[in-house]
């Protein structure tokens, strides 16, 4: 069933994929550098995840927690003195979740140089109502080549994650079944 199918046939108005698009950027100080002297991973991936949970919380329109986070990639190391925008946007929706893709392009403070792309992940959210329990997300509903693109890919990387927690949890169950310790 396409997105648009999903949309029609839900109760709730699907929104388009620029209707929550953001981008947040931060300029990098010595706080956030690690011991080789670069800025630390864990500053990066918090920047990504608080693009994501604005993008979540825009397209859902409320609260939203990070369900998971994969394919965290760093490309390139980020130094003291870049600037650093986080992109953020739903690719892929599902009943109460949602997957967010987020580049991460950093340039200097100083030169008039393009931003280069230094990091890339996907983050799951699922919305949340005001007893912490999911609730419906509106559908997304892509508006360019691009963004197709991205709904697709995202139900692929859905697809294995899925596929990865039922080979683990049916590992489990075989290995207490047979008396084996976790």
């Amino acid at each position: 069933m396409t997105d648009q199918e999903l949309a029609a046939e839900s109760d709730i108005p699907g929104k388009p994929t620029s209707a929550s698009r953001t981008t947040l950027s931060h300029i990098m100080t010595h706080s956030d550098t690690n011991l080789l002297g670069t800025v630390h991973g864990g500053v990066i991936m918090k920047l990504v995840d608080d693009a994501a949970g604005a993008v979540a919380g825009r397209h859902s329109g409320g609260p939203a927690v990070t369900a998971s986070m994969d394919e965290m990639a760093f490309l390139e190391p980020v130094r003291v003195g870049d600037l650093v925008h986080v992109k953020a946007q739903v690719n892929w929706t599902g009943r109460t979740s949602m997957e967010i893709g987020v580049r991460v392009l950093a340039e200097r403070w100083n030169e008039s140089a393009p931003a280069t792309q230094v990091g890339s992940a996907y983050l799951v959210f699922t919305a949340v109502d005001a007893d912490g329990k999911p609730r419906r997300v509106p559908p997304v509903m892509p508006e360019t080549e691009r963004d197709e693109r991205r709904c697709q890919e995202a139900q692929i990387r859905r697809t294995h994650r899925l596929a990865r927690r039922r080979a683990i949890r049916e590992l489990r169950e075989k290995r207490a079944a047979n008396g084996q310790e976790e």
